[in-house]
């Protein structure tokens, strides 16, 4: 018998989707449980997995219900004794979708709008731009990065790729280059998204350089994680208009401290790191869990394994 704790608030069909689906199962649903005795495999959330764990006799495989893995990363897994999947490749529809919320809020004055209405201000003198025509830059060419770039696009927009290794460009993706060409995809794009995994490779990947290389009317969209990105540098570039704006979902700290400066900031928009979310999210978790343990059981490779010495 193989046993499944899950250390996540789910409902009873979607543990059903797992009984029901593999003979010789015990599912023990959590959270706020210990780790039950005898389980071979933890199927968890970041914030609340504890490293002790990975170093349980009998855990083989641990599952992360989030495309990021940092908060996996501990002993017995970094050393290879226990499997680590993420849930890469669910996330790609609503993030895109919040992404491009964030892009037009700028480039269509929204969040300007919304505080002119809190003020019964009629103001005509709102800068509008379009996104037809415009740059992209991609920063994290994954199945997140790829539904982005798909939609930019849709829209019309020319779409620059950023990814670790390049490889020839997807459709909708005008050119993909390394890490070593961030600067010619800072230089040239109006809008750069982040998407990265969180490494020791992409931590503090945009510093104040890379927001000086960028256009003063260029705007930030960070989807990755706080780390990603200097924030002292960040707020003086907003401060100083070095740049138009940012977007972002993702901090170094969370939730995002009252006396930051990004909750004043006039040209940063705020989202308390919700973009991955959607009604569906937990069905296409749960379904890519069972991909995973069907290869599992037959002791084939697993579809979303992730290499703990990259972090991806």
């Amino acid at each position: 018998m193989t046993k499944i704790f899950i250390n996540a608030e789910i409902s009873e069909r979607h543990i059903e989707k797992i009984r029901s689906g593999f003979a010789g199962v015990e599912v023990v649903p959590g959270p706020g449980k210990d780790l039950p005795e005898g389980t071979e495999i933890v199927i968890s959330w970041g914030d609340n997995f504890s490293d002790q764990w990975a170093r349980q006799p009998g855990v083989k495989w641990v599952h992360a219900l989030t495309a990021g893995v940092d908060a996996f990363l501990v002993p017995g897994i970094t050393d290879g004794k226990v499997l680590l999947t993420n849930s890469r490749g669910i996330h790609g529809i609503p993030m895109a979708e919040h992404c491009f919320a964030m892009i037009l809020s700028f480039s269509r004055g929204i969040a300007k709008f919304v505080r002119n209405q809190q003020q019964q201000k009629w103001d005509h003198n709102v800068t509008l731009t379009e996104l037809h025509g415009k740059t992209l830059g991609v920063v994290g060419l994954g199945s997140i990065g790829m539904e982005i770039a798909r939609i930019g696009s849709a829209f019309g927009m020319r779409v620059l790729g950023v990814k670790r290794t390049p490889g020839q460009p997807s459709e909708g993706v005008s050119r993909v280059v390394s890490y070593e060409g961030l600067e010619m995809v800072l230089k040239e794009s109006d809008y750069v998204v982040l998407t990265v995994p969180l490494t020791e490779e992409t931590k503090n990947f945009i510093g104040k350089r890379e927001l000086e290389l960028m256009n003063s009317h260029a705007v930030l969209i960070n989807l990755a994680r706080g780390e990603v990105v200097d924030e002292p540098a960040l707020v003086e570039a907003l401060e100083k208009k070095e740049i138009a704006g940012a977007g972002l979902d993702v901090y170094c700290q969370e939730p995002l401290p009252e006396d930051s400066p990004f909750w004043r900031l006039d040209n940063c928009l705020v989202s308390p790191h919700r973009a991955a979310i959607s009604p569906h999210y937990v069905e296409r978790a749960i379904d890519l869990f069972c991909r995973n343990l069907e290869s599992y059981l037959v002791g084939e490779q697993l579809p979303t394994g992730i290499d703990p010495a990259k972090g991806y």
